[in-house]
Formats: structure tokens, C-alpha cells, sequence
């Protein structure tokens, strides 16, 4: 495990002092932020609907490119071909840097490892010929607003940046510009038990808040990799193992709080657990990548402890016949919390990494949680389910650290597959099918994925029809670089020939783009670009991710 720990590593954050900047710093006075509760602070909206009515008539003419399909802008157009994202940079001019450093002080960076660090993700293939020009770290949204307003007038591109675990190049500076580092905003906010929520900053993680909400009895049940913190997580809409149960980020976000482009900050709700007033704009913006705006407060729904749990685990012959009991178990209404599928390429790897002797066979994992009476009734249920379709070795434990043991592993399978690999990087699939496709979807790529030279692992979010596939390459070997992609073309390709997504949870970035057209239809992608061009005028929330760049408007 030494390689993946390795790449979790990151550099001393270096922090100039502002005599190291040689420039003089503007005395003059920063606007006041509106106060997001007052009758006023949302009349960016009103504009906004306005203006999309205009643009949707052709009325209006904006400064986002009408269509970017230029040739330093090929990367995420249809079909592309091409991993390293290119990119318009300008020079950042030195009375920019003078405004930042005004009310940032010393929480800004000009150095260079600092800010290639940031501009490089740090488990993903993806690459930019650029990397920020500056990195901040704001303390408040107060300062993160003047960070947006800033930019905007100087029209420098904003990178938001959280945990850092995302893997389809959400964080690439291709542009250059401002890399808004969110990770010194962590506050827990407020914590109400009675009303089963909590208001919380975006910097703060979600291992770290469970952490927190574990003596009330509450937890939050979303769990992506480990390291993702909140805003990341509602920026890409992730969802994790517990999604077959509690659904994705966009049900568990009751309202946040966005600073955008121009510099509003906008509440999208009350904390009354459902609403019917208006748009509904905290699902406009969960999902968004930071291209609409730089979330500074989510307010979550938190589900109540389970009184007690139960881990199960089921070897299988063929792939086919682990989903097909997934897909058999969901069917029968059995409320499962988890239903994981690791195929035996990722279990080798798991016991190359733990030093476990786990048999090397497609497997599935489940949790059940309820009473101590019913989560051993479901489980003792899916245990003549699995029988049914040749499952053998069917075991499960009770006992906390066990559990907490077998979790760990399922959590640290990307890691495992490095270390499988150390001096390889990681295409990862993402694709989601109809749940009745699932085994199919699976099969047909598994045969594949085994007659390549490369190595290949699969892991299946089983219950809801969502499957990875880590293809590891030489990233020196461009025919290695090459069969990756086309594996993943394949894989992704043959989702959406069964009606389903390119990605799942881990979102678009600059990985998926070339994909959407086909999902969507160009009308879909259209109306997203009439929004972002009407939010964000002067393009300037993290350019060049999410929307093709041969969608025009």
C-alpha cells in the first residue's frame, strides 16, 4: 500500500508573504455582501429569468462563446479523441493579484509547486498544458465573494476546488486563473437533532461530519471516496454505497447557499423538508461542477443510527451470476442499505494490498440494518436468494469491528488496484443502466475487459444498476493509453445503447463530455448553455467543463 499512499500525499502548503509579491496592496474599500436572508439579496434571480426568456427568443447577446468548437478546444467535443485539455490562457494582470491580496493577506499563493499541485488531480489520467495562475483559500463567504467579484471584473477564469477526489478533470485550470482552495471553510455550522438536519460549510468532510453526528445518534449517509468534502460532493452530484437506500446528493440537500458569478449570493430554500415555491434551484446547482457557482453553505438531511446492522458476504461463479442475484434481491423488496459487487480481479488485488486470502471469485457484499430481529430475517432471505443462482460460501458478521473491516476494504479498492500497478494511472469507468440490464451490461463488458492485455477491475454499486471499471496503463506506453480508451469508449457506449448514463456519480468534467450529446440530444444541451451563459456571462466558473464545446447556442 505504500504507492497509494503515495498519491494521497500532497505538498506543504506554501503561502507567500505579500512583500514576496512586489506589489503594492489598493487601500480601496471592498463592497459589503448582502446578506443572503434579506428581501434584496436574491435580485440576481429576477435578472436571470429574465434574461434566460431573452436569450431563449435570441433577445440577447452574451460574452460566452456562442460555440467553442475551436482547435485548442477539441478535448470533450463529440468523438474526441484527445486527454490533455488545452486551453486560452491570459496573463493575469499584477493589479488583479493586488485586489486579491487586500483582503486575502497571506491565505494566497503564487508558488509553483503549490499551484501545480492543485491543477493536477491526483487519481486521474486527466491532464491540462495549464495550471492556476493563483491559489486562494478563503476563510468566509464573505471572502469568497469578493474572490468572485474580483474575477469577474478582471474576466479570470475560477477553478472551486474541495477535496480533490474527483477523477473526470472537474479541477483542470486549462484557462489558468483563480483555484479557490474551500478547504479552510469547515465549520459545522448549526446541528439540529429535533428536525434531523445540520448546516455545514464545504471544506468540511464527510467522514469527519459522521464523526461529529455519531454521540447524537445521526449520521449523513453519503459516501463517496475517502477525502470528499461536501461542497465537491454537491458540486458532482455523487452518490456512493448507501445510494440504494438513501438516494444521491440531490435528495439529501435541503438548501445551500452559492456565491455567483457576479457576485449575489443566492439561498436556494428554507429548511422545511420539502417545498413547492418556485424553481427549484438547489438541483440546478448540485451538479452543476462549479460552473454556475461556488457553493459556501449546504444545509443536509441526516437519517437516524441504525439500532443494528448486518454484513453478508457471497462468492459466485460468474459475474452474471452475482448481478442477477442483486437484481433478485431488489425485486423481492428486501430494503438492503448495501449491495456491492467486486469482481475477482479487484478481490486478488484486494489481498495483494491487505494481505488477505479472500477467494479470488466474483463477490458480493451486502449490509441490512433494522432490528437485531430484522436485519437477521433479510439476511437469512437473500441467503436462499443467492443459493438460487449458485452462490456458495455465504457468511455475514454482527460484530462492529468486523464490519468496520469489511467496509474498509471495499473502500480502499482504487487504492488496492494501484498498488496492484504502482507505476500505472487509472481510467475509470462510470456508467449506470436500468437495473434490469445490469447483469447483461456487466457480462458484456466483462468479456472484453478479460480479453484485453491490460488489467482490469470491476466494482458494482449492484443495487441501483451502477457500475466502475479501473483499466490500468502505462501512461509512457501510448498503445496501453490507447486500448484504455477504447475499453472505455466500449463500456460506455454499450450503457447508453441500453438506456443508460456515461456516469452514475463520479459526473462529466472534462472526461465525459464527449458523451453527452449522444445521452442528452444537442436541444438538452443547448438549454444548459442558455443557463450557464445567463448566470455566467463572462464564462468565467470553471471554463470548459460539463457543456461540449461544440454545443452553440
Amino acid at each position: 500500500m505504500a504507492a497509494s499512499l503515495f498519491r494521497l500525499s500532497r505538498p506543504r502548503r506554501v503561502l507567500l508573504p505579500l512583500s514576496a509579491l512586489r506589489l503594492p496592496l489598493s487601500t480601496q474599500p471592498l463592497p459589503q455582501p448582502r446578506d443572503p436572508s434579506s428581501p434584496n439579496s436574491n435580485r440576481g434571480l429576477p435578472a436571470f429569468l429574465s434574461f434566460l426568456a431573452a436569450a431563449a427568443a435570441g433577445g440577447i447577446t452574451s460574452s460566452v462563446a456562442l460555440c467553442d468548437a475551436g482547435p485548442d478546444h477539441r478535448v470533450g467535443g463529440k468523438d474526441s479523441t484527445e486527454l490533455v485539455v488545452r486551453g486560452e490562457r491570459k496573463c493575469v494582470p499584477q493589479q488583479f493579484i493586488e485586489e486579491l491580496a487586500s483582503f486575502l493577506g497571506e491565505n494566497l499563493t503564487v508558488d509553483y509547486e503549490e499551484r501545480s499541485f492543485h491543477g493536477t488531480p491526483q487519481n486521474s489520467f486527466h491532464k491540462a498544458v495549464n495550471v492556476p495562475d493563483v491559489v486562494v483559500f478563503p476563510k468566509s463567504q464573505y471572502e469568497v465573494r469578493n474572490i468572485v467579484m474580483t474575477c469577474n471584473k478582471y474576466k479570470v477564469p475560477i477553478v472551486p476546488y474541495g477535496g480533490a477526489t474527483s477523477i473526470e478533470g472537474h479541477t483542470l485550470a486549462p484557462h489558468g486563473g483563480v483555484c479557490i482552495d474551500m478547504s479552510s471553510m469547515k465549520k459545522i455550522k448549526s446541528l439540529h437533532v429535533e428536525d434531523m438536519d445540520v448546516v455545514v460549510e464545504p471544506g468540511v468532510g464527510w467522514i469527519e461530519l459522521n464523526e461529529y453526528l455519531k454521540p447524537h445518534g445521526l449520521f449523513f449517509p453519503l459516501d463517496p471516496g475517502p477525502g470528499a468534502t461536501i461542497g465537491g460532493m454537491c458540486a458532482t452530484r455523487c452518490s456512493g454505497s448507501l445510494a440504494v437506500r438513501y438516494g444521491t446528493m440531490r435528495d439529501n440537500v435541503i438548501n445551500l447557499q452559492a456565491v455567483l458569478p457576479d457576485g449575489d449570493v443566492v439561498k436556494t430554500g428554507s429548511r422545511a423538508r420539502k417545498s413547492a415555491a418556485g424553481y427549484d434551484l438547489t438541483r440546478l446547482i448540485i451538479g452543476s461542477e462549479g460552473t454556475l457557482g461556488v457553493i459556501t453553505e449546504v444545509t443536509l438531511r441526516l437519517q437516524k443510527l441504525p439500532s443494528h446492522s448486518v454484513v453478508a458476504m457471497c462468492n459466485f461463479q460468474t459475474v452474471k451470476d452475482a448481478a442477477d442475484v442483486a437484481i433478485a434481491t431488489m425485486h423481492s423488496g428486501i430494503q438492503v442499505s448495501r449491495v456491492e459487487l467486486l469482481d475477482e480481479v479487484q478481490i486478488r488485488a484486494i489481498n495483494m494490498a491487505n494481505g488477505k486470502s479472500l477467494p479470488e471469485v466474483p463477490t458480493l457484499m451486502f449490509e441490512f440494518i433494522g432490528t437485531e430481529a430484522y436485519a437477521l430475517e433479510q439476511t437469512l432471505l437473500v441467503q436462499k436468494i443467492a443459493a438460487e443462482h449458485h452462490g456458495s460460501d455465504f457468511v455475514f458478521v454482527e460484530e462492529p469491528n468486523a464490519k468496520e473491516e469489511l467496509w474498509k476494504i471495499r473502500k480502499e479498492a482504487l487504492w488496492a488496484g494501484f498498488a496492484m500497478k504502482p507505476d500505472h494511472e487509472a481510467m475509470i469507468t462510470d456508467v449506470c443502466v436500468p437495473l434490469s440490464r445490469l447483469a447483461e451490461c456487466i457480462s458484456v463488458s466483462k468479456q472484453l475487459l478479460d480479453a484485453s492485455p491490460l488489467t482490469c477491475l470491476v466494482i458494482a454499486h449492484a443495487g441501483d444498476g451502477n457500475f466502475h471499471t479501473i483499466i490500468l496503463f502505462d501512461p509512457t506506453q501510448e498503445e496501453e493509453r490507447r486500448e484504455a480508451e477504447r475499453l472505455n469508449h466500449f463500456m460506455v457506449h454499450t450503457a447508453l445503447s441500453m438506456e443508460g448514463t456515461c456516469t452514475g456519480e463520479h459526473g462529466v468534467g472534462t472526461g465525459k463530455m464527449k458523451y453527452l450529446e449522444k445521452e442528452l440530444g444537442m436541444e438538452s444541451l443547448r438549454t444548459m448553455k442558455r443557463i450557464k451563459a445567463a448566470l455566467d456571462p463572462n464564462n468565467i466558473m470553471n471554463p470548459g467543463k460539463l457543456i461540449p464545446p461544440h454545443v452553440c447556442i
